[in-house]
């Protein structure tokens, strides 16, 4: 179990001696005696806390804050000072000491300002983990893809995140949209505030409405307690307005409002609330025919749409399919320690002619469930589903007539060939599995193996 360091800096023994035992019982604790002694200790190792006096034999406690911090700038400090020495140790809070202790001190006094200096350094260092996961995870690069229509996307994304412009995300369901509304977020001069994001599409209008602008207290059956919305959390960050397509005619005019003047009421009182929040918006529908049905307002649509981006749906990028193929089989791999090696070329070859509905999302999670269910070794044609071998004969041979002519007859033969392999491939060799694929009786399947007896 870890032990966290302190470093004590005391000249005075009786201090020195109190201190150590104290804090030994449940810290690793180093004493020194003056300035240069702390140097050298802060050189040759990392602490989690420093606990100090204001005044050293070999100078001032303050200076020497100074210099450790620039060494290590998170380590918070505790100062130790003399009886009537409330304007040092107010000095020292201004120079970036976390607190102080005024001599004599009781050690139930010491030990909550020990445990609280502690855990907000640790709080400190995990939100900056944290923080550093999230910029790294939405980095331009680990978007996977490189095909031209992605490509397009990431541009475009580059151009636009160093400005404050309204975004209006449009893509099917599944192609990403909110992984782009991160990247945009997580690379703009917003990142260090919330990106906070909101379904417009899972809740019931009245819901929607407290969830966007708040409520306080009473203002419905059910609001025993005022709540800030997502607006107002968002303050100085990005908001990010999901399937905003479906939201009511009445909250479109409210959103209309905070988009031009960064200003809403919650609900239940009239006093207005001022925020400077970045508005990123998605939709699945296409808002111009909704406009058309008069189901979105104009002007609305037009305040989103500065800056449209279109995502591709996984058939217009099929190149990038090998690589997502690749990327997913880690990720699970790793998530659920399996040993899954690759898939074979057949495989990949179905899923890249497959349609996907689902877009990126269905290719995400088909992976996750071949993974679990496989376990280990190749994922062979046998593993995957029926429905991603349903391939029109068009993608395998083309049926336009050249002006030269065709072998009618050899290229009937070269189709029927191909399916009867897939058959066989995904039937693991299982001849009347494979004659029930196709709709043959096992002994007319069984003749036509036999006539092709050096293809099969």
């Amino acid at each position: 179990m870890y032990r966290c360091r302190i470093l004590v800096v005391e000249d005075d023994v009786s201090y020195q001696s109190v201190l150590e035992r104290f804090l030994k019982k449940e810290f690793n604790i180093k004493v020194v005696g003056d300035c240069s002694q702390a140097m050298k200790q802060v050189g040759s190792g990392h602490f989690d806390l420093l606990l100090m006096d204001i005044k050293l034999p070999d100078g001032s406690g303050l200076d020497l804050m100074d210099k450790i911090r620039h060494i290590l700038p998170s380590v918070p400090v505790i100062v130790m000072t003399g009886g009537g020495s409330a304007e040092t140790a107010i000095q020292a809070i201004q120079r970036g000491a976390f607190h102080y202790l005024t001599k004599p001190f009781s050690l139930t006094e010491l030990k909550h300002l020990v445990d609280k200096a502690i855990h907000h350094h640790r709080l400190e260092k995990e939100n900056y983990w944290y923080h550093q996961e999230l910029k790294s995870k939405y980095q331009f690069d680990n978007i996977i893809g490189n095909s031209p229509a992605i490509l397009e996307v990431f541009k475009l994304v580059e151009k636009i995140a160093q400005s404050d412009s309204t975004v209006l995300i449009q893509g099917g369901s599944g192609t990403g949209k909110e992984l782009i509304a991160k990247a945009i977020h997580y690379n703009s001069p917003r990142s260090e505030k919330p990106l906070v994001t909101v379904n417009c599409g899972a809740l019931p209008e009245e819901l929607l409405e407290s969830e966007l602008f708040g409520h306080v207290k009473g203002a419905f059956t059910g609001a025993h307690v005022s709540r800030q919305g997502r607006f107002e959390l968002a303050d100085q960050g990005t908001i990010f307005l999901d399937e905003v397509g479906d939201m009511s005619p009445r909250l479109q005019v409210k959103l209309l409002r905070v988009l031009q003047e960064q200003k809403f009421e919650p609900v239940g009182t009239s006093q207005t609330i001022q925020v400077n929040v970045r508005i990123i918006a998605a939709t699945h529908q296409d808002l111009e025919v909704a406009l058309k049905e008069k189901r979105f307002r104009e002007d609305l649509y037009y305040r989103l749409n500065v800056i449209p981006i279109v995502v591709p749906t996984l058939a217009r990028r099929s190149g990038d399919i090998p690589l997502l193929l690749v990327h997913f089989l880690e990720k699970f791999n790793r998530e659920q320690k399996k040993n899954v090696t690759g898939f074979s070329k057949e495989v990949t070859q179905a899923l890249c002619q497959y349609e996907w509905p689902g877009n990126v999302r269905e290719l995400e999670n088909l992976v996750e469930r071949l993974v679990i269910l496989k376990g280990e070794g190749e994922i062979l044609s046998r593993d995957l589903p029926d429905k991603y071998f349903s391939v029109s004969l068009t993608s395998q041979q083309s049926l336009c007539l050249p002006p030269e002519g065709m072998d009618f007859n050899q290229t009937m033969e070269t189709i029927e060939n191909e399916l009867i392999r897939q058959a066989l491939m995904r039937t693991a060799g299982n001849k009347n599995k494979a004659a029930g694929l196709l709709r043959l009786k096992r002994t007319t399947l069984v003749e036509k193996l036999k006539r092709k007896k050096a293809i099969f």
